[in-house]
């Protein structure tokens, strides 16, 4: 929202002396920052809320949580992105994770006889809570955006390009511009051509600012409505039955013994390879189909399919967390896992079959495929979310699953930075082969026509964005293959592999060895609210 590639929306450029945007790669790991301290704050605060409540957690929640926002949203105002990063980064991390495993450890000792279904309703909450956050953050934005200067359409205006930089000659002098096709422009309600860096405001930091302030009002009313059940209580008529699979404990095990057990570790591996492959789609779903689909088939995938299919994900992602940790108590959380692993290295793998075969042939077997295979991918990370604490529980008993799952929690956080570590890198990596082999292809004349530049400075012009895969197929030989179909395949490659280490680590899991236990009888932790 605070930082988006200059090409695309001149708004979000500094009005300021320097006149430097963001860039991508400054403001990507604001939200890894987040899940960091996400993962942090659960993994300390887990055993506070034994001790505490989910009342007193859930309150502390709010204020970090709208607070980061408040303070982001002061950063975005003055520039300042060190103030991003502390706002929604550190302490809106830490109210994320406080937020997070309040609402499961309660909801665990409300339905012993459905721990599944139990985690799966509060974090199918945490998962949908997108399908209402995207259109209203929207709608919040265009409320407060305001156009930049538009100079006329190109052609009309004089540039010159310094640096892979592009500067417009005007009576008052010369201006750095962005050129915005007729879909950019369409995006910001204006005209394609060139428009003055530095003009117009995205609205992000009026966004911020009232996020901030309703987040906090909801979460302080939610907090005080917390209520846990009395010491031995138990849903009327139930008798726990033996447990079919040996896997499902009896036992309690303390908060710091359980991280001296191999299920522990198991699990953080599990966790973290999932949700990592999780991002790595999530990370490049939208943009392979608009690059893909939205151009071999410009009639069906449209903005208004586009804008659907990312609100299928929000869907699929929150409905998985439900489906899944409830299918979990009849099947059991082993077998769950398992197909995570399974189905989704077979799905993974499948991805780039459907975009290339796609990209030749615009056929819509392959739309539907590509999107049948990434919204079963999707319900199956938000699953993995919402059935790991019910699997926590079945292992260490539930005296203490709390604040274990928000040890486990750190997985997170590493797959927060692995996720969109691996996304970056291994897409640059293929976008720098795909520009270089499609320049060798090209006439050094018709590229200095094109882009007012030789070749000679590709990089500075491929850094700001100037030359990109889509322009060069402009001026490429007849015959030429878009390689964009083809800069994702090894990010599914790689995370289809993550999830076969997941699906061993899940296969060796066995019961906790019984030294681990804890001898004292299970105790109602939190009190009573």
């Amino acid at each position: 929202m605070v930082g988006v590639q200059p090409a695309a929306d001149p708004r979000t450029r500094c009005r300021g002396v320097e006149r430097e945007d963001w860039s991508l790669g400054s403001v990507v790991w604001i939200f890894s920052v987040a899940i960091v301290f996400l993962g942090l704050a659960a993994a300390f605060a887990g055993k506070w809320l034994e001790e505490v409540g989910p009342r007193m957690v859930g309150v502390l929640a709010a204020f970090l949580w709208g607070g980061g926002f408040l303070i982001g949203s002061v950063g975005i105002a003055l520039h300042q992105l060190w103030l991003i990063y502390l706002g929604y980064g550190v302490l809106g991390g830490c109210g994320l994770g406080l937020g997070y495993v309040s609402p499961v450890s309660t909801l665990l000792r409300w339905f012993p006889d459905r721990r599944g279904m139990a985690t799966g309703m509060a974090i199918m909450g945490f998962g949908g809570g997108a399908m209402i956050g995207a259109p209203v953050n929207g709608w919040l934005l265009n409320l407060y955006q305001k156009a930049p200067d538009y100079l006329g359409a190109q052609g009309t205006v004089q540039t010159i390009v310094e640096n892979g930089r592009v500067f417009a000659e005007t009576a008052a002098g010369k201006v750095e511009v962005v050129i915005a096709n007729a879909a950019q422009a369409a995006e910001i309600g204006g005209e394609a051509g060139l428009y003055v860096v530095g003009t117009g405001n995205t609205g992000a930091a009026q966004t911020f600012m009232t996020l901030g302030i309703v987040y906090f009002c909801v979460m302080i009313f939610a907090s005080f409505m917390y209520r846990v059940p009395a010491k031995d209580w138990k849903p009327e008529g139930w008798v726990p039955k033996p447990a079919k699979s040996g896997l499902v404990t009896q036992n309690n095990v303390h908060i710091d013994q359980a991280l001296k057990t191999p299920q522990f570790w198991q699990m953080w591996l599990m966790l973290c390879f999932n949700v990592t492959a999780g991002i790595g789609v999530i990370g490049v779903a939208k943009t392979m189909m608009s690059e893909i689909y939205g151009t071999t088939m410009p009639g069906i995938v449209t903005a208004a399919f586009a804008s659907t299919y990312v609100l299928m994900i929000s869907v699929f992602n929150m409905c998985g967390r439900f489906f899944w940790a409830s299918t979990s108590d009849f099947i059991g959380r082993k077998m769950t896992y398992h197909c995570f692993f399974v189905l989704g290295t077979l799905l993974y793998l499948s991805i780039p079959f459907f975009a290339s075969a796609g990209a030749e042939s615009p056929n819509v077997i392959y739309l539907v495929g590509f999107y049948v295979a990434t919204m079963i991918i999707f319900s199956m990370y938000g699953g993995g979310f919402a059935t790991i604490p019910a699997y926590l529980a079945d292992m260490f008993g539930t005296m203490h699953v709390g604040g274990i799952h928000g040890r486990l929690l750190t997985a997170w956080s590493a797959a927060g930075v692995l996720g969109p570590l691996a996304i970056t890198s291994l897409r640059d990596m293929s976008v720098g082969r795909a520009i270089s082999d499609l320049t060798g292809r090209i006439d050094p004349a018709a590229f200095a026509e094109k882009f007012g530049a030789p070749i000679g400075q590709l990089d500075q012009l491929v850094a700001a964005k100037t030359v990109t895969i889509a322009k060069l197929m402009e001026i490429a030989p007849e015959g030429t293959i878009d390689p964009t179909s083809s800069l994702y395949n090894t990010t599914m490659y790689a995370m289809a592999g993550l999830l076969v280490i997941a699906f061993f680590a899940n296969l060796m899991m066995r019961p906790v060895k019984e030294h681990h236990h804890h001898d004292e009888p299970e105790l109602q932790a939190i009190p009573v609210e």
